[in-house]
């Protein structure tokens, strides 16, 4: 079987799919491999595994910016989000932060949403690329805010980052696994986290609702899709082995330090209607926003 992870090697995405990966073969008695294919914000692994055979042996890796937000940001997107594809099971949901480079002026939210609106266009974030949470993320922060910013993509994390402490950026929202050390070392700083509730591991940082932004609550979304037409006893039989592997006490653990919560009993009908209500909120969101990505 194949894990297609349409992202790049390395970091937390990679990581968590290789340990779900392991364990997904355990409960089904089979190997499952990862196959990284980036490109494209995840849509040219997606389209990649979406025309191969629709017999469940491989399954694909699929986020809010490859099953919802790719829609409309891609004129020319060559598959469709939800014709194409059955929800298989949930994975993790994760929210981000919003992290700054200590030496700006502005040393809170309401002070950054003054400055952006005092210069339209005038700060940048970074990004691990087009299409992903830390892109949309910040295009939802910017409608709900009313504020304007420039999008610096990068091929990953790890290089936005590094110039956001070099100061060659001003701002980028990320996963707390990979800022929150940063801000640890005092290389960086972070002003909110973008979920309903605060973090168990920084519970000092409030969540942008507390700070008046309620429209700006966002989680990252992972999920295992497989093709469709696929026969819906082996859809079955993933899922219930998807829903095992979830909630492995390893799988549980590396969960549990990315700041993220596994999304038990996320598959069948209630999956489905997910997937499609995040369709419709991120195509506004990117709609309000303009982005366009070919």
């Amino acid at each position: 079987m194949t894990f297609i992870v349409p992202f790049t090697p390395g970091g937390i995405t990679d990581s968590t799919s290789r340990l779900l990966a392991q364990k997904l073969g355990d409960k089904l008695g089979q190997p499952v491999v990862v196959d990284n294919r980036p490109g494209a914000g995840g849509s040219i692994g997606v389209d990649y595994a979406v025309r191969q055979p629709a017999d469940g042996y491989t399954l694909i890796y699929g986020t809010q910016g490859t099953q919802a937000a790719n829609l409309a940001l891609y004129k020319n997107l060559r598959y469709d989000p939800i014709k194409d594809f059955i929800p298989v099971h949930g994975m993790s949901e994760s929210p981000l932060v919003l992290a700054i480079n200590p030496a700006r002026s502005f040393k809170n939210v309401p002070q950054l949403v003054a400055y952006a609106k005092a210069h339209p266009a005038g700060l940048n974030f970074g990004s691990a690329g087009p299409g992903t949470a830390t892109h949309l993320t910040a295009e939802l922060f910017q409608s709900a805010t009313g504020t304007k910013m420039t999008h610096v993509p990068y091929k990953g994390s790890s290089p936005a980052l590094n110039d956001l402490i070099a100061g060659n950026l001003d701002l980028v929202f990320d996963y707390a696994a990979v800022v929150m050390p940063l801000v640890q070392a005092g290389k960086l700083k972070a002003l909110a986290v973008t979920g309903k509730a605060r973090l168990a591991s920084a519970p000092e940082l409030p969540t942008v609702g507390e700070l008046g932004y309620p429209g700006a609550e966002s989680v990252a979304w992972s999920a295992v899709f497989v093709a469709a037409h696929t026969p819906a006893p082996i859809v079955k039989r993933l899922a219930d082995a998807l829903g095992e592997a979830i909630v492995d006490p390893d799988v549980l653990a590396v969960t549990d330090k990315n700041g993220s919560t596994p999304m038990r009993g996320m598959r069948g009908d209630r999956l489905n209607a997910f997937v499609k209500s995040e369709v419709t909120r991120w195509r506004e969101v990117v709609q309000r926003s303009g982005a366009r990505l070919d």
